[in-house]
């Protein structure tokens, strides 16, 4: 399956909140997981926003820094994620859509050194061994610091903006810089302005490969834990979100078959277990 990286930029796109439709909205065969990772250097958005603080802070990525150095980051992981599958309206939960948060405090960044090449390993290992899918949520910086490594190891790399041009503008050198870096970026757009996909591909340089409606109301269910309403799970944002995650999907798949980055974990690496 994927390994797809989703980045921001200045002015607030909506990664987190992208990340968390996809990953509520992701088609998934029997037997097949999907794993969004909190990532974003200037912490996670999730604990205390979709999931309200219910959870405190007693899982997340600052949790592995300890196991990385001891050598026991695969079993690790595994225990710092959080089963999310109920959170899209369903009762039952299958334990298929899960989360690793992200650390509660920017300065915790620091001690994560070990981490972000245990997890390039880790996310390469489950989707190769047990074909999961994994969506990694960079935030604004996480591209261009430590975390980079991941963008530079995902299958796809992806641009959130909003078509304003406000965003466009503040959008520019942060797609540049990353296309230089990883190369083949894409766009996920938030129609929130009067922009066209065929304006923000001229603008930016890269394609348009998926876009997101502006839906404030549904995106706080995702962003602030508002209520769900009866149909959110049918609504305009999240039917967008599942048709996004199939293109996302195709996207990594025809950029792995040519670069095929799996041979950069052949020679090592963890060996990871789902559970």
């Amino acid at each position: 399956m994927s390994v797809i990286a989703l980045a921001g930029c200045s002015g607030a796109p909506g990664v987190t909140t992208s990340a968390l439709a996809m990953l509520l909205s992701w088609p998934l065969e029997v037997g097949r997981k999907m794993v969004l990772a909190e990532c974003d250097p200037d912490g996670g958005a999730v604990l205390h926003g979709l999931l309200q603080g219910t959870l405190g802070d007693r899982y997340g990525l600052r949790n592995l820094s300890v196991a990385a150095r001891k050598g026991e980051f695969g079993d690790a992981f595994w225990r710092q994620l959080i089963d999310l599958s109920g959170e899209d309206g369903k009762q039952e939960s299958p334990r298929d859509r899960l989360l690793l948060p992200g650390i509660t405090d920017p300065a915790q960044a620091a001690s994560l050194g070990s981490v972000w090449k245990a997890l390039g390993v880790t996310f390469h290992g489950i989707e190769a061994e047990h074909g999961h899918d994994v969506l990694i949520d960079l935030g604004r910086r996480g591209a261009f610091g430590p975390p980079g490594v991941l963008a530079e190891q995902a299958d796809a790399v992806l641009v959130v903006v909003r078509n304003t041009l406000r965003c466009l503008q503040a959008a520019q050198a942060r797609v540049s810089q990353l296309e230089e870096r990883v190369g083949d970026v894409g766009l996920l757009v938030i129609d929130e302005g009067p922009y066209p996909s065929g304006e923000v591909q001229r603008v930016l340089q890269v394609p348009v490969v998926a876009t997101l409606p502006y839906a404030p109301k549904d995106a706080r269910v995702l962003s602030d834990g508002a209520e769900q309403t009866r149909h959110f799970t049918k609504s305009p944002l999240m039917k967008a979100a599942r048709t996004s995650s199939a293109l996302l999907v195709q996207r990594a798949a025809v950029r792995r078959a040519r670069l095929d980055p799996r041979s950069a974990f052949a020679a090592g690496g963890e060996v990871t277990r789902a559970r």
